[in-house]
């Protein structure tokens, strides 16, 4: 990586930064509609009226029906459940149909030419060559189970699938890459960062997921030193993956762009304290002195208008003190420019014009960090994805935006009904003043009394109650309801409401309604397989291969397979279609052609089973085979007391008659048929 030159003078880097700076006003001012509707989306999950709502003088009730909340928490939760119910992370590595530089297939070579080509073990009878004895431990068995794992199998298809157990090295190789790239994932917490990009996909349209990029991970380690003979700290560091989860909030792209694949630049903005701004000097390739050029030209940050909003705040003026804003830039820029701005560009060719970049400016104009794009191939390292897709935007549409109307419906009605039960609740008096002595109060409470004048007939004092509209009201809110079920894709009944439909009462009708609610977010998990966890697979690839020198060595072709359509599936029903598949494939005549360990290990998955702890892979399992077959040979031989099956004298089994005129030699002998001379082994002459 290059990087940029310490001592380069700042009136040669400001271009730099001015560069930067303007492309991201530019990215700003175009994304302000997303900022409009997103705003919008957050009050309406807190319940939260903006300033345009105004309330007229009729209205008392300011309530607000929070069935916003409800569905975007229902859709968060069905996501998570559905990629990570079964507490794997839906993300596979398989081979290509046709793998490139190993074996696809290899197989069990037949007994007889292992027996050829494998010295005799030393276990077992003489003479017999692999029996093995009676009560063998364990370790015996591990010495020849290695033994034929070694020397058994040799490469291509096996000829006869019946008596050749046949494995796939290929399969093999990417199920050890597939569960050390698990293994990054967890040790990331790629599931808790994914579950922030998750929850703000629901409630604004996009979650952004940055990464994987190097990190420099501190490993806590004590030693004994010998001279003290005291425990003494010393920490270790390790080059890992790292994951990021961005608030659309932060995220600026290429205003040109519809896609990820089309943006020309990113930029995340940071909002950094001292002590996080302090805390950069450490990190590779940042200018120390341009970090203490912002400080001493103090906080330069300056908030948006939306974030008050965000934080429930009036005014934050004085909370914003001490602040610093750094614009992170990724993307293309011209070679002379960059050239220009201290970088070395010794390891880029001539004939080229624009290089990718990793640019951090600060908001006052310095450039902390110039690199050259770290990645190859060269990418942009985020991953955006929208909850529904909008071809014609860069941002995608949430939960809250498909709802607006029916929930500024659903909050106009829910006040109607309460202002009118309070009316409907409580007498209106009509009072006539002419009939009551002049100057009296008009309030009227328990135990109020009236004086009347005198001589003047009739009643002064008349209740009126208005009647109740509520009904009516709740009604129309009960249909705008419904009408957000059907924007949103979210039933009602999906998050617990009953009571909708009466399908509703059977278990029959509830899993249909199930079933039906399962393929609304359907298309939501197939964009975050296409957008999210396919490209995250592919650079987390990419990473262990360009950085990681500790990762499997996989040679081959592999494809990256995004897990989180096929978890859709009820796990009921997928583990019977499987069981049902096993009992159609038991026949003798099918069970060559079907790959059981493969069905093995989806009934596990469908169990919350993980099939790597349960279940051999096919090589163990053919190596265990006749392990077991030679031992229950052993023990039925045993169980005879070491004899034959023929018996000890002249072949008749124990306790047989030899005189029996039957034939049948009262014994285990069955009855056969009289020997013909000129037959194989028949001795006797004709007479």
């Amino acid at each position: 990586m290059a990087e940029i030159g310490v001592d380069a003078p700042d009136n040669e880097i400001s271009g730099l930064a001015a560069l930067v700076k303007k492309r991201f006003e530019t990215s700003e001012q175009a994304r302000h509609f997303d900022e409009t509707r997103w705003l919008k989306a957050y009050r309406n999950y807190r319940g939260i009226y903006g300033n345009e709502m105004a309330f007229t003088e009729k209205e008392k009730s300011k309530v607000f029906v929070k069935v916003t909340k409800t569905k975007v928490l229902a859709s968060f939760g069905q996501i998570i459940e559905v990629l990570f119910g079964t507490g794997k992370f839906p993300l596979g590595i398989e081979p290509t149909p046709v793998p490139e530089g190993i074996a696809e297939y290899a197989h069990l070579k037949p007994k007889q030419q292992q027996e050829q080509s494998q010295p005799a073990s030393p276990y077992g009878f003489p003479g017999d060559g692999r029996s093995i004895p009676a009560g063998a431990t364990s370790e015996i068995l591990g010495g020849l189970a290695e033994e034929l794992g070694s020397a058994g199998f040799e490469e291509g298809p096996a000829p006869d699938l019946k008596t050749m157990p046949q494995i796939e090295p290929a399969a093999m190789a990417a199920a050890e890459l597939e569960k050390y790239v698990h293994d990054q994932l967890d040790s990331t917490q790629a599931i808790t960062v994914l579950r922030h990009v998750f929850f703000e996909m629901a409630l604004l349209g996009t979650g952004i997921l940055k990464g994987p990029f190097n990190y420099n991970e501190t490993i806590n380690r004590w030693i004994d030193n010998q001279e003290t003979g005291e425990r003494e700290y010393a920490p270790d560091t390790k080059l890992v993956p790292k994951l990021e989860a961005v608030s659309c909030w932060d995220f600026y792209p290429d205003p040109h762009a519809v896609n990820m694949e089309d943006a020309e630049y990113v930029i995340q903005r940071h909002v950094f304290n001292r002590s996080q701004m302090r805390d950069l000097i450490n990190r590779p390739l940042f200018r120390e002195d341009a970090i203490r050029a912002c400080f001493a030209m103090g906080e330069n940050y300056t908030p948006r208008s939306y974030e008050s909003s965000l934080q429930d705040r009036e005014n934050q003026t004085d909370l914003d003190k001490d602040r610093f804003e750094v614009y992170e830039y990724w993307g293309i820029m011209d070679k002379a420019f960059v050239e220009e701005a201290g970088l070395s560009m010794i390891e880029v060719e001539d004939d080229i014009t624009e290089v990718q970049v990793n640019a951090w400016v600060s908001a006052s104009g310095q450039v902390l960090r110039l690199a050259l794009n770290p990645f190859t191939p060269e990418r942009l390292p985020y991953s955006v994805c929208p909850y529904e897709l909008n071809p014609y935007q860069f941002f995608g549409i949430g939960i809250p935006e498909n709802m607006d109307d029916s929930q500024q419906i659903m909050n106009g009605h829910a006040r109607m009904a309460i202002d009118n039960l309070a009316l409907a609740g409580n007498l209106v008096f009509d009072i006539d003043e002419t009939m009551l002595v002049p100057g009296q109060d008009m309030s009227v409470y328990p135990g109020k009394i009236f004086r009347r004048q005198s001589g003047m007939p009739g009643q002064s004092i008349h209740g009126v109650k208005f009647p109740s509209t509520a009904t009516e009201n709740m009604m129309m809110f009960d249909r705008f309801r419904q009408l957000a079920d059907e924007s949103t894709g979210m039933p009602s009944y999906s998050h617990g409401q009953t009571g909708i439909q009466s399908t509703t009462r059977t278990a029959a009708g509830m899993s249909m309604l199930m079933g039906a609610s399962a393929l609304n977010i359907k298309t939501v998990i197939k964009n975050i397989d296409d957008y999210l966890l396919r490209p995250l697979g592919e650079s987390l690839f990419a990473w262990n291969m360009q950085f990681n020198e500790d990762s499997p060595k996989i040679v081959g072709d592999i494809e990256i397979k995004a897990r989180g359509t096929s978890s859709l599936m009820q796990k009921e029903v997928r583990s019977q279609r499987l069981m049902t598949f096993m009992q159609t494939a038991s026949n003798p005549s099918l069970a060559p052609f079907v790959k059981w360990h493969t069905i093995l290990s989806e009934i596990a998955k469908t169990l919350d089973i993980d099939p790597a702890k349960v279940i051999n892979d096919p090589e163990k399992a053919a190596i265990f085979a006749q392990i077991m077959g030679m031992v229950n040979g052993i023990q039925e031989t045993a169980s005879n007391g070491g004899q034959s099956a023929m018996g000890e004298s002249g072949g008749v089994s124990p306790g047989a008659n030899p005189n029996d005129p039957t034939g049948s030699g009262g014994g285990n002998i069955g009855t056969g048929t009289v020997p013909q001379a000129g037959e194989s082994g028949f001795s006797a002459t004709n007479t």
